[in-house]
């Protein structure tokens, strides 16, 4: 057995050209069942992502070996979602067979760019909280650390978004491994039970009280399945497990199915199985609301349980725990974790309370990524008591010994034990899981320097001033890999040519090596042409997927992010309507020409922000329209945004938008990708925005808005948008244009809505820091005009960026908050 593992192995390995022609062909024939005189074009595919695969699974053998061996204590990252994106080119990269296998391919009459294509990116996140931990899980087997994602495979992803006539929003199923997914491995033997509602009892054994038996009166099995993490330039490759909701074996009625009520023979599958069935399922309705808490309850519950599956693997003291493990938070979703380890410990591995609470505060850390405190996720008691009845006990329990520790603390302050309780009495009794996530674990970390003080001096602030060591900051970063290497192949033959080698896609530092030349002819001739061709691509793309012809000579100003009222894209939306007006009130003038692109979905019940997306679609549709303003203004919506377009967008910016309202941004990465990528940034000091101008210099960032304490201020005494509107001429025709039909084809109910809520509440101060805006993006429109001096300052952007890389990130958390070791592997002999 020895000697054909061994060449099973050294087959596997293989990084010669005859290794992997040999090994293409085998997997031809004995994985997709075919040959080359009849594979389709999807048979080659597939057969190219399970020669590079097998690659990574040798390596990931030797991974779990090394850490099997060493005994190390293992970061194990909880979140509801991963925006992983597409797996070939990312494995091609860190297996370093990317040259070799497009030689192949091509002497087959193929080509690598259009096999790449059938390669599906999954389906299991929508935003920058997804990406960042996809990010993390990158650098964290670049970084040679021991790590363990855990999530939820989403059967249908989030959803596919398209736009109806009328330029609303439409989802659709995004149903992403149905062709299946070749990056996955399953393992229904490794299933976890998962129960729901029932009741609990005493147990008789346990004076305390403390303990109790759960009697579920639902039961559903979590299926798991990996993904494999590479790292790059290291021979680590971590795991993501992915759990998958499926019914009991009991589940189907065959006696209903017999009688000819199939549906009812099959309802108990399909509510089980509707747990993993899509990303945060609107949750507007009560049933949505039971279903989003059940399913952050299947994810820790499931993954739990693994980890004190592999922690016993090697281990068996209960005190020990803490040593060998630390679970991440990834903001309130997974959060219902610190009641499950409780249970676990208390209930089914007879560890005492007072035992149990230590291990668990000293298991758990926690991201906090918002600072709005309506934005903290809250479960109404009731809620939880029915579906989780013994995890609201235990709840109850910590509370009250919390409150206990508090009131000691503070003695006869009523009013701090309030704000501090888990349960917060009103206006509806509910729990708070941020105050949950606090109180039980040993670190809380913001995102960027901004984030974390406020997140200590306002959103969290008793806890901070109760336990101050317990706050850290960790600012967030992007994979230099993912989001330059291959995202922007162009410029990241030019970054390698200038520095001499690529050592600093692992040392982003290194790029700060290219403010040496900036002064360069030669070199920003050059990074023009790179960002031309890059822009040109973007244009071959937004012609395909909308109509809409862009310029590659224009401006590319990008706003690319969820949509939410904080973010602001109605203030860019007043800002193209602006531009609308000036153009038409001055057909001749000397314009900069710009290419407006935005991307980003809404929330299914997200109505308002729904709205706006019909409004930018009815902007887009007259300004393309228009003769005369199409001359000097492009606007595209790009449908579906996701790893996949972020990387066709983020290389072809020149502008970056990142004009949220100042005290409302946690961090954002989208401002990192893009600055790493040369695009200037416009922006408020929110966020790592205040980080990025530190770093690249206030003379290449366009700085407009009031700042956090200001836009506090201003909210605090009424923000009174009407006055802005009376008094900014500007501003008053564009709010006008839209409410009187300009862009609707002359109804003026279209979007009445929009106008009434601008007019009358402007939450996010979109009107009060329009007139800075508009006059910073005439600043950018006076720099562009200079190509010489915006170049410049592109070059500088991407130079002085190595900061906002998530290699960073993991090593700050390391130092800060993890204290977990790298294990090196050995390469193959």
């Amino acid at each position: 057995m020895t000697t054909v593992h061994t060449r099973a192995k050294r087959r596997a390995v293989g990084t010669t050209r005859e290794h992997l022609e040999q090994e293409l062909v085998s997997n031809l024939y004995y994985q997709r069942g075919t040959t080359t005189q009849s594979a389709s074009s999807y048979d080659a595919y597939y057969t190219l992502a399970l020669t590079v695969r097998d690659r990574l699974v040798d390596r990931y053998a030797r991974t779990t070996a090394a850490h099997y061996a060493a005994n190390p204590r293992f970061l194990y990252y909880l979140s509801a979602e991963y925006m992983l994106g597409r797996q070939l080119t990312q494995n091609m990269l860190s297996t370093d067979t990317e040259e070799p296998l497009a030689a192949i391919v091509s002497e087959l009459g193929l080509s690598l760019d259009e096999l790449a294509r059938y390669d599906v990116e999954p389906g299991l996140g929508n935003g920058g909280l997804g990406r960042l931990a996809a990010c993390l899980l990158d650098a964290l087997a670049t970084s040679d650390i021991p790590a363990v994602g855990y999530g939820i495979r989403y059967e249908f992803g989030i959803f596919k978004q398209a736009f109806t006539d009328g330029g609303g929003q439409l989802e659709r199923p995004d149903d992403w491994a149905f062709y299946g997914n070749p990056w996955e491995f399953a393992a229904p033997d490794d299933r976890q039970l998962v129960g729901f509602y029932g009741t609990t009892e005493p147990v008789e054994d346990d004076p305390t009280g403390l303990r109790r038996r759960w009697i579920p009166g639902e039961v559903v099995r979590g299926e798991p399945s990996h993904m494999l993490v590479p790292g790059y330039g290291t021979q680590t490759v971590n795991i993501i497990r992915l759990w998958q909701a499926r019914a009991s074996r009991q589940s189907f009625n065959l006696e209903r199915f017999s009688a000819g009520e199939y549906v009812e023979a099959v309802e108990d599958i399909v509510r089980s199985e509707n747990i993993s069935k899509v990303l945060y399922p609107d949750d507007s309705t009560e049933p949505g609301r039971e279903l989003r808490l059940k399913q952050q309850y299947f994810l820790v519950s499931c993954s739990l349980r693994d980890i004190i599956r592999r922690y016993h693997l090697r281990n068996s003291r209960w005190d020990g725990l803490a040593d060998k493990v630390v679970i991440q938070l990834n903001d309130t979703h997974p959060v219902m974790a610190v009641a499950e380890l409780m249970r676990l410990l208390v209930d089914e591995h007879g560890v005492a309370w007072e035992q149990a609470w230590s291990i668990t505060r000293r298991t758990f850390a926690y991201t906090c990524h918002t600072l709005m405190p309506e934005a903290l996720e809250t479960w109404p008691t009731d809620l939880v008591q029915r579906l989780l009845p013994r995890h609201m006990e235990i709840i109850y329990a910590i509370n009250h010994f919390f409150l206990d520790e508090v009131r000691h603390r503070y003695p006869g302050d009523t009013e701090k034990v309030r704000r501090l309780s888990i349960v917060q009495e009103e206006p509806v009794r509910s729990v708070r899981m941020a105050h949950l996530a606090t109180v039980g674990s040993f670190a809380v970390n913001g995102v960027a320097e901004l984030h974390s003080r406020l997140l200590a001096d306002t959103t969290l602030t008793d806890f901070a001033q109760l336990w101050p060591d317990r706050f850290h900051n960790v600012t967030n970063g992007v994979s230099p890999r993912r989001f330059l290497r291959l995202a922007n192949p162009r410029l990241s033959a030019l970054i390698t040519a200038e520095l001499g080698d690529d050592r600093w896609l692992t040392d982003l530092e290194r790029l700060e090596g290219l403010t040496a030349v900036t002064e360069h002819p030669a070199l920003l001739d050059r990074w023009r042409s790179v960002k031309r061709r890059n822009k040109a691509a973007l244009a071959v793309y937004a012609a395909q997927a909308t109509g809409v012809v862009l310029d590659p000579d224009a401006m590319c100003d990008v706003m690319i992010k969820r949509f939410h009222a904080y973010k602001r894209q109605l203030l860019k939306i007043l800002h193209v309507v602006t531009l609308f007006n000036r153009i038409h009130a001055d057909p001749d003038a000397d314009r900069v020409p710009r290419s407006f692109v935005v991307a980003g979905k809404a929330a299914p019940g997200y109505h308002a922000m729904k709205r706006l997306m019909r409004l930018v679609n009815a902007v887009a549709a007259t300004v393309n329209a228009d003769p005369v303003v199409s001359r000097h203004l492009r606007v595209v919506f790009l449908p579906d945004y996701n790893v996949t377009r972020a990387e066709l967008i983020v290389p072809a910016a020149d502008l970056s938008e990142q004009i949220s309202l100042a005290g409302t941004e946690a961090s954002g990465t989208g401002n990192m990708k893009l600055a790493l990528n040369g695009a200037l940034t416009i922006g408020t000091l929110d966020g790592a925005n205040i980080e990025i101008r530190d770093r690249v210099g206030a003379d290449n960032f366009f700085l407009f808005g009031l700042d956090a304490g200001e836009a506090a201020a201003v909210r605090a005494e009424g923000c009174s948008p009407r006055r802005h509107y009376e008094n900014d001429e500007e501003l008053r025709a564009a709010v006008d244009a839209i409410a009187g039909g300009v862009f609707s084809h002359g109804d003026r109910a279209e979007f009445a809505d929009i106008v009434h809520v601008m007019l009358t509440y402007d939450e996010y101060l979109a009107l009060a820091d329009y007139r800075s805006y508009v006059d910073c993006q005439d600043a950018v429109d006076a720099a562009w005009c200079d190509t010489e001096r915006w170049t410049r300052m592109s070059v500088v952007n991407t130079a002085r960026c190595g900061f906002f890389s998530a290699d960073r990130t993991v090593r700050d958390y390391r130092e800060r908050i993890w204290r977990v070791d790298p294990v090196p592997v050995s390469p193959q002999d």
